[in-house]
Order: structure tokens, then sequence, then C-alpha cells
């Protein structure tokens, strides 16, 4: 097996062992048998357990945004009102059949708290999150000619905030979290009354 199989059959197991037992709980031997690697690979290609349960958090992170891009751009972009809808329900109706990923990477935010590095990577995560949504916005906007009314890196940062928050609710309760179609009308009803 090669020095990138290896990599990436350990990162391949971190992500599994996020989904199925959490962060807190993965242990190095988790990982071993989830890879079908050894221990002394964990160190010699990601310098220790956490750094690749960190790898592999935000892995989750970079996969959910490519997701949401090629869900944008899947169909053509129509209304600006539809277009959100296509992002939101990307970002939010996919909670379900996402709930061990979202679960593996909300245990990363304790962590990311104590420890500089995981916080990094996730501010870093962030950061390219929110330049795919530019990126998606501006685009958007140019195709379909209309002229955003505030800057794109504070909408998108709006939208990433509403999905985060909306994650976690529907973690705890999913019964009483809102769909895609119900945050937009939400978004339109807020935006009538300001």
């Amino acid at each position: 097996m090669s020095r990138k199989e290896v990599r990436e059959r350990l990162l391949a197991g971190a992500v599994s062992c996020l989904q199925e037992k959490g962060y807190a709980r993965t242990t190095a031997r988790d990982l071993v048998a989830a890879s079908g690697t050894n221990l002394a690979s964990i160190g010699y290609h990601f310098g220790g357990k956490d750094a690749l349960l960190n790898e592999a958090i935000i892995a989750c992170f970079e996969a959910w945004t490519v997701r949401t891009e090629q869900a944008v751009f899947a169909d053509t972009l129509g209304t600006p009102r539809e277009l959100l809808e296509r992002a939101m329900a990307a970002l939010v109706d996919v909670f379900g059949e996402m709930r061990p990923t979202l679960m593996g990477c909300v245990e990363g935010y304790p962590a990311a708290l104590r420890e500089e590095a995981l916080r990094e990577r996730l501010a870093g995560a962030y950061g390219q999150a929110r330049e795919a949504g530019v990126g998606i916005l501006r685009r958007a906007a140019a195709e379909s000619g209309i002229e955003l009314p505030v800057a794109p890196e504070v909408l998108i940062s709006v939208v990433i905030a509403i999905s985060d928050g909306l994650m976690i609710q529907w973690l705890l309760d999913p019964e009483s979290t809102p769909d895609s179609r119900q945050v937009v009308d939400a978004l339109a009803a807020l935006s009538a009354v300001l």
C-alpha cells in the first residue's frame, strides 16, 4: 500500500469513527481497526490520533461545502429565492442523512475551544466555506443579472450561521426544526417587515 493510500484509509477510517463513536470516544485502536492500518501510521501521517480526528472533522466540513455548491448549480439558476431555496435545502434538508457526520462535527467544537490547532483548522474550514459561498453568490448574481444588496461575505456568514444554528437545533429536536422552505419563508417575512 502506498503512503497516499495509507493516509486516505486513515482519514476515511477517522470519518467512520467520528460517525460511529464520536470524537471523544474514538481511540487510536479504533482508528487502526477502521482503516486497516497500524498504530505507527497514525503518528507518521498525522502526528497523532487527535490530529487525525481533526483532519476528519475538516474533511466533513469541506465535503458539505462541495455538496452545497453542486446542489446550487445542478439546475438552471432561476430567481434569487429559488437559488436560496436550493442552497438552504442543501444545507438544512440533509440533516437526516448526515446525522452521524453532523454529530462528529459538533463534537469537534468543544475540543477546538481548548486546542489551538483544531480551532485554527476549523476557522480555516469556515473561511473556505465562506469563500466558496461568496463564489457561488457572485456567480449566481452575475448569471442572474442581479445586484447584491449587501456584501456577499456578510450574506454568506449569515447563511452559515443559520445553517449551523439549525443543525444544532435539529440534533437536539428534529421535529421542531424548520425545513429549508420554512427558513426561506421566514427570511422573506423578516425582509418584508424590516
